[in-house]
């Protein structure tokens, strides 16, 4: 099962993992109740979650948690990353936060990553749980664009492309991307499991 109800997030993942032995089911089949991401890093809040969803089904649990890093900003969002506007913020109101944020800097004080920490579950007690890390860097450019992606995808410049993330083709996306990353590590790490 997949600890999360941003359908984004489920249908990147589930193209990650077309190739693989792995078929995800979205936690809203088993009528998982949110929990509260009260954890004050990645590693925690993906944990949460993950310990959550297990306790509604019998299957393994992914979970992840995720988002964008402005150093100069003190890391924010951060793990506010989706909520950086207030609970509830859509993905519009949370980009334009960011940029009103970043508007005063250079490009230099621009940069940026993404981070992404994805944990797998045996069950809800697993006391060995699987963690793997994933880092993208780029730079927050202060004008959206691009049609692909979701989230703070129209504003994260991707320097080894030339274009922002939401200007990716999925496919090159999910290569290069810190979801892409941490699901590669966790898949092999699980594998050998």
């Amino acid at each position: 099962m997949l600890a999360s109800n941003n359908p984004g997030k489920t249908k990147e993942i589930n193209d990650l993992l077309a190739d693989s032995a792995f078929k995800l089911l979205p936690q809203a089949d088993f009528a998982v109740v949110e929990v509260a991401e009260t954890g004050l890093t990645f590693v925690e809040n993906a944990l949460l979650k993950a310990r959550n969803a297990a306790q509604y089904a019998t299957l393994p649990v992914i979970a992840d948690d995720s988002g964008i890093e402005v150093p100069v900003l003190k890391g924010r969002p951060g793990i506010y990353s989706a909520r950086y506007a207030g609970a509830g913020a859509s993905d519009e109101a949370n980009v334009e936060k960011l940029i009103n944020a970043i508007k005063p800097l250079t490009k230099a004080d621009r940069k940026a990553r993404f981070v992404c920490v994805m944990v797998y579950l045996r069950h809800a007690e697993d006391p060995t749980p699987i963690i793997a890390h994933g880092i993208w860097h780029g730079v927050v450019v202060t004008k959206p664009r691009g049609e692909n992606g979701f989230g703070y995808d129209p504003v994260f410049y991707v320097p080894t492309h030339d274009c922002v993330a939401a200007e990716l083709p999925p496919a090159i996306k999910n290569q290069l991307s810190h979801r892409g990353q941490a699901l590669k590590q966790l898949v092999e790490q699980i594998n050998k499991m």
